[in-house]
């Protein structure tokens, strides 16, 4: 997953252990420490604990927290709470603001359990934080900051968030850690590598706590990396086992059937498949390079003790020649046994990617009804902008939606001529989370609408850790076509396109839908806003100041409904000249 603008080389930053340039780091009045966590607050209430039974009910369940990353298990994103409706929803206003102090790329979507609520800050002058406040008030119970070593990343500083589970908060590091935290005191408990961050291994998700293990992905798919999902023993940080994104040849490698066309649809790849056989040898192993990052956090299905990921880039980016095949499983969605850590099923929706049209949006688990049938199901919304649903027992292929974006010389092959594709490599649905609404049975996806050009490519296999993009993309927002974003709604039983609304810049971070019948996300260029899910209707905005690029949550606290959202900007955005201001706030709205 990367956005390939014209300055794209000037997002490349690589630290080792000293302070980089950044927009602006804690303010002097906020004291980020080293060691032990920064307590603010020592007549706080008790912590509360996550137990399996606060994990597996989830949000759904129990909407006084929102324990994870997706609110439950099945990062479905919707909420059963009504309090703010289409009726009630003007007069929501902020009930409380929490300034990090850290005017960077504010992605962190707040875990909640109970009073207690977790953020974490995007890393700035070498410095990351997770923060514990009260959820009902805002304010802060205790800090602690980790001085990041050795980070190389494509797409800004970003961190969307911890995992907690029992009395422990869990949170990955740009530089590859994977740190266990008291939930009371916020003293590290212990600490893990998940990879070597010299080689272009690092981690901008929250993890996954279940039943005993915290799972967590790599980033890294613009670097000559192998991706993997690892899980590791929550009491002790102990390496559980490691699956690779990539099998190797004795797992059955990486080539795959030499797919044609574009899974679910007649649309060519326009491969060279001839070709690609003879030089199959030449790069036999490219496969332990080959990218497939898993950029989010994982879905669970608690009965079929199953995890779904969503897998990212090949590598080469947009390079074919030097990693002939499918390059499995790329730009895919899998589930693997949560206990042992293998495979039980895969679904490649690009095969053989040389546009970036990966996996990035977590998949979301929900029951779709269709031709009188329940189907438990599982959906991705991808960069291609088509929704693909599948049986999540299987990975039966279901529906694959119309387009919900733009499409202009779809599947041209990058070469040395200058042609207009859209979507660009941005998406599509970025990282950004969907969600669906069980009353109103629809999808919902906040997108980028944002053609790109490719102007050169090249055939050089990648070296190990190396950055590989394999072409050079200009995507000049405005020049070659115009860019904006879009809100969509797509019914999964039919993949029509019930509703859209356009947005002036393009949309990252997310969205959530809840009982109200509303959809909440917040815009790029400084607002939050809210639309009747069954329509469209926009119904409601408030100007933040700062971009909204972070996914929102809910839940109610002190007999009311609050929906948080983190305002920073996007690092990404704004180095592509799109408007998107950056902020520090965490902002908690609520009806007075």
């Amino acid at each position: 997953m990367r956005f390939r603008p014209t300055v794209c080389w000037a997002w490349i930053v690589v630290v080792a252990g000293g302070a980089c340039e950044r927009p602006a780091g804690p303010r002097p009045d906020q004291v980020m420490l080293l060691g032990d966590a920064v307590v603010e607050d020592t007549l706080a209430p008790p912590t509360e604990v996550a137990t399996d039974s606060v994990l597996l009910t989830g949000h759904s369940g129990d909407v006084r927290n929102w324990p994870m990353y997706g609110g439950d298990y099945s990062q479905m994103r919707y909420s059963p709470l009504d309090e703010i409706n289409v009726e009630t929803v003007r007069r929501l206003r902020p009930s409380w603001i929490f300034q990090t102090g850290v005017a960077e790329s504010f992605q962190s979507t707040p875990v909640v359990v109970g009073r207690d609520m977790y953020i974490t800050t995007p890393m700035a002058e070498q410095m990351q934080s997770v923060i514990k406040l009260d959820a009902q008030t805002g304010r802060k119970r205790w800090a602690r900051s980790f001085r990041q070593g050795t980070t190389i990343f494509c797409c800004g500083p970003n961190n969307r968030g911890v995992a907690v589970s029992g009395r422990r908060v869990f949170l990955a590091t740009l530089d590859a850690r994977l740190i266990a935290l008291d939930a009371d005191s916020g003293k590290v408990l212990w600490e893990s590598s998940v990879g070597d961050p010299t080689k272009g291994y690092g981690n901008t998700s929250a993890p996954i706590a279940f039943h005993g293990k915290v799972y967590i992905g790599t980033s890294g798919g613009e670097w000559a990396t192998r991706g993997f999902l690892k899980a590791f023993d929550e009491a002790t940080g102990k390496l559980v086992w490691t699956w690779y994104t990539i099998p190797s040849p004795e797992d059955g490698g990486w080539w795959g059937p030499w797919t044609e066309k574009a899974p679910g649809s007649d649309s060519s790849l326009h491969r060279n498949i001839p070709q690609e056989r003879t030089d199959s040898a030449r790069f036999g192993d490219a496969w332990k390079r080959g990218g497939g990052p898993i950029w989010m956090p994982a879905s669970v299905d608690p009965a079929l003790g199953l995890l779904y990921v969503a897998i990212g880039n090949p590598n080469p980016d947009y390079s074919g020649v030097a990693r002939p095949g499918d390059n499995r499983w790329t730009a895919s969605i899998c589930a693997i046994k949560a206990e042992e850590g293998t495979k039980a099923w895969c679904f490649q929706f690009m095969p053989h990617d040389v546009w970036d049209y990966d996996g990035t949006s977590p998949p979301f688990l929900f029951e779709l009804e269709k031709d009188g049938r329940k189907i438990p199901a599982a959906g991705v919304f991808t960069k291609v902008g088509w929704l693909y649903v599948l049986d999540r027992r299987d990975g039966t292929l279901i529906t694959r939606s119309d387009n919900y974006v733009r499409h202009l010389n779809l599947f041209h092959v990058p070469g040395k001529d200058t042609v207009l594709i859209a979507p660009g490599s941005a998406g599509g649905t970025n990282w950004s989370p969907g969600a669906f609404n069980p009353r109103v049975r629809l999808a919902f996806s906040a997108n980028l609408d944002w053609p790109m050009a490719t102007v050169s490519h090249d055939g050089k296999p990648c070296l190990e850790g190396a950055e590989c993009i394999g072409s050079d993309i200009a995507i000049q927002p405005g020049a070659l076509a115009p860019n904006w974003g879009n809100v969509s709604a797509v019914d999964p039983a039919t993949g029509k396109i019930a509703w859209q609304q356009r947005t002036r810049v393009p949309l990252i971070g997310g969205v959530l839908t809840t009982a109200g019948n509303l959809v909440f996300a917040g815009q790029s260029d400084g607002s939050f806003d809210a639309w009747q899910a069954e329509t469209g209707q926009h119904v409601w905005q408030f100007r933040t100041g700062a971009g909204c690029n972070a996914a929102p949550m809910t839940y109610r606290a002190g007999g009311k409904q609050f929906v948080v959202i983190a305002c920073g900007g996007s690092f990404i955005l704004r180095r592509s000249q799109i408007d998107s201001p950056s902020g520090d706030a965490l902002i908690a709205f609520a009806l007075p």
